[in-house]
């Protein structure tokens, strides 16, 4: 056997050769190279790579597009299914770049067993849900905290379990920052919402700003930029200044995508926007959604091409993709600089008056919460309308700012660390004048809805669209945003949107349980409220969400019954009207509250026949009600919360005819002869549409297994036919 010998150079040098071919093969390969922000990408399918390609050697950073949503890992409650996201999370850790949790906190893809609990148990269950998230996951850098929650967007419907809406408008949007916070202190705390660049620009600024000046600890706001398509540098570089001269917090662009099936103007598009996104110094990376053809979410309008916002088609890069790689070689994108050095936080700075809306003469205490990952801190300077106010020089850092006159109060804190470096947080409170009932509301009486208290916007009512939609706007000088229109019938609020409230300070001189009948008139339908206690520890639901039933015309008005689930004490009280759903959905009148005595030992049952009952067709209700101590005077009967019959004797007996398809609530209350109520019977009746034959069908004859007769799923596989 020959001898073979190798010099250490010779070593050396393929070692070198090995090393630098594996570090080009994963690194350089990636299309960015710089050390401060990332350009990642989404799971395809459940998958990270796809067909030949790599993923790591395009992006360095990701995101799982459903599979750490909280429905696909907790399914089945207290359940959880930590697969697809171990293996997307050790992908990340693998190759050295960062992971994205997406999402704790969103009004879609969340377990729909949350809607059967209370909300007591909800909060359970969501506490349980970030509590197994650190147990599996104590190292997050990246959490996208509560998704999509604008009005109108997807809102989780189990906000009330953190607070609702509060006094801010998003309390529970707090709540879920502090609950993360208190779990991944390092972790970059993201708000994240759609439609942030052309459509709801302003709404997305109103929320963050909140966030922001309430002191929850989100670190970022997330732009999702699936409307891009077709916006000009100029313009688009334009909208993304407003906000970010708004907000003046770090900035992800979340989720850009371009779906086209034209390669040039997929390329247009990225030339246009993405130098922009990605030089801002404020941007601290850029997430694109999805990137193989066919496989993304974006589909042609008549959905015959699929993923169209792909990067990559048929194995070969589109023209956006080639363009994107030799941009990121630029200098320009080599050197952007990040809020995020390293994409890592540093700084946790939060500052926290004590409110937002204060009266003036009030002393606000404001705290700022400050804390370093690695650094230490000299100092904290506290700027009041840019003036130095104060300096801090040891934890807590808080002070006292007096609302001396009326107006905006804008707080500037400065930390400043033992190595020179600094970190910013913005703030403010706003002063008004003291809060006052418009009239003496005294209950048991009548709440009209233009009498709510005067102040102003957001401490006495909140109006999200302060433009003039009605003819005769604002017959109240004191509050310019709220539409208090003459209707037929007389004053009432109308074009009522999603996320409004009105305040209203009411004297109780009966302490107990009231009912309500509250007047409505909604022509289109779909929008719904609920009732509130305000306090100083925030609001006490008193009805849940109750939706408002159509009516004929916005003429029309019809008187909507309910029982408060909480009593009222004795002395003055603050009640919230709070528009829970629809978008200029219905006009609000008055409500009218009396007390209550309840005889929980009475007995009462309602039941429908037939059941399920048919479109204009009569249904027979029966009551059955009994009385150990005293007879029944009355039995009431509602359909959806509006009264339906009086019966003063039995058989308390009626017939209902429904008008539409769906399931109507159906209600009744008992009341003896003492004046006591008995509790609340409830029946939910099925409606179908009348059953018809699909098409006529002789025999002998050829039955066609989808033609079965049309009208509800109970008729699903049954067939009129005709014989000789």
């Amino acid at each position: 056997m020959k001898k073979i010998s190798f010099s250490s150079t010779t070593i050396l040098y393929s070692l070198f050769t090995i090393l630098f071919s594996l570090y080009s093969g994963t690194m350089k390969a990636q299309l960015s190279t710089n050390p401060d922000k990332f350009l990642g990408n989404i799971t395809t399918e459940y998958t990270i790579d796809y067909a030949s390609k790599k993923f790591y050697e395009y992006w360095n950073q990701i995101t799982p597009e459903n599979e750490s949503k909280w429905d696909q890992v907790e399914g089945s409650r207290n359940s959880f299914n930590w697969g697809n996201t171990d293996r997307i999370k050790n992908y990340a850790k693998q190759h050295n770049f960062p992971f994205k949790w997406h999402t704790l906190i969103w009004g879609s893809q969340y377990p729909k067993w949350m809607d059967n609990l209370s909300q007591t148990e909800q909060l359970k269950a969501i506490t349980e849900w970030m509590d197994a998230i650190k147990k599996k996951y104590p190292d997050l850098e990246l959490i996208d905290v509560v998704n999509e929650a604008l009005p109108g967007h997807a809102p989780a419907p189990y906000k009330n379990a953190l607070g609702g809406d509060g006094k801010t408008g998003y309390d529970w949007i707090i709540k879920a920052f502090e609950m993360a916070h208190d779990r991944w202190p390092n972790a970059i705390l993201i708000y994240n919402d759609y439609n942030t660049f052309q459509y709801n620009t302003d709404g997305f600024i109103d929320l963050v700003r909140k966030l922001r000046d309430a002191g929850a600890p989100i670190d970022a706001y997330g732009c999702q930029s699936h409307d891009l398509g077709g916006v000009s540098k100029s313009n688009f570089q334009s909208v993304m200044t407003k906000i970010q001269n708004a907000l003046k917090i770090p900035m992800y662009i979340t989720e850009y995508d371009i779906g086209d099936t034209d390669d040039g103007n997929q390329s247009w598009n990225y030339q246009q926007h993405f130098p922009v996104m990605w030089e801002a110094d404020y941007c601290a990376g850029v997430t694109l959604w999805g990137w193989h053809y066919g496989h993304t979410w974006i589909d042609t309008a008549d959905k015959s091409v699929k993923g169209i916002s792909g990067l990559i088609k048929n194995g070969t890069e589109r023209s956006a993709l080639t363009w994107l790689r030799d941009y990121m070689k630029t200098d320009a994108a080599k050197t952007a600089k990040s809020p995020f050095p390293g994409m890592k936080k540093e700084a946790s700075v939060y500052v926290k008056p004590s409110s937002n809306t204060v009266f003036k003469g009030d002393k606000v205490p404001v705290e700022v919460r400050a804390t370093m990952r690695t650094k230490t801190i000299d100092h904290v300077d506290l700027y009041v309308k840019n003036q130095l106010y104060t300096t801090m020089n040891e934890a807590p850092y808080t002070a006292e700012v007096e609302a001396s006159a009326l107006g905006k109060y804008d707080l500037k804190a400065v930390v400043v660390n033992t190595d020179g470096t600094q970190y910013e947080r913005l703030s403010s409170f706003t002063a008004y004048n003291q809060r006052a009932p418009y009239t003496t509301l005294e209950m048991p009486g009548t709440i009209q809805a233009e009498h709510f208290d005067k102040c102003a916007d957001g401490i006495t009512y909140h109006d999200t669209d302060a433009t003039n939609q009605g003819t005769n706007k604002s017959l109240r000088t004191d509050s310019p945003g709220v539409d208090i229109e003459n209707f037929s019938g007389g004053v009432a609020i109308g074009y009522i949107s999603s996320g409004e409230w009105l305040e209203y300070t009411v004297d109780v001189k009966e302490a107990g349980l009231y009912e309500y009948d509250a007047y409505f008139s909604s022509q289109d339908g779909g929008g719904s409220f609920s009732i509130a206690l305000s306090g100083d520890n925030g609001l006490t639901d008193l009805t849940g969400t109750i939706p408002v039933v159509k009516t004929s015309a916005w003429s029309t008005y019809k008187v909507q019954h309910g029982r408060f689930t909480k009593q009222l004490q004795a002395g003055k009280q603050t009640l919230r009207f709070i528009v829970q759903g629809g978008t200029n959905a219905f006009n609000f009148d008055k409500i009218v509250l009396n007390r209550i005595d309840v005889d929980n030992a009475m007995t009462i049952s309602v039941k429908a026949s037939p059941t399920p009952a048919t479109v204009s067709e009569n249904s027979t209700i029966t009551v059955t009600a009994n009385s150990n101590t005293s007879s029944i005077a009355n039995v009431k009967i509602y359909a959806d919360n509006v009264l339906l019959k009086t019966l003063t004797e039995a058989p308390f007996e009626t017939t209902y005819k429904p008008t539409a398809k769906g399931t109507v609530k159906i209600t009744a209350i008992a009341t003896d002869a003492d004046g006591k109520q008995s509790k609340v019977a409830s029946y939910s009746l099925t409606v179908n549409n009348k059953r018809s034959a699909y098409k006529t069908i002789s025999l002998p004859g050829t039955l066609q297994f989808e033609d079965f007769d049309k009208g509800g799923e109970e008729h699903h596989w049954k067939y009129t036919v005709h014989g000789d």
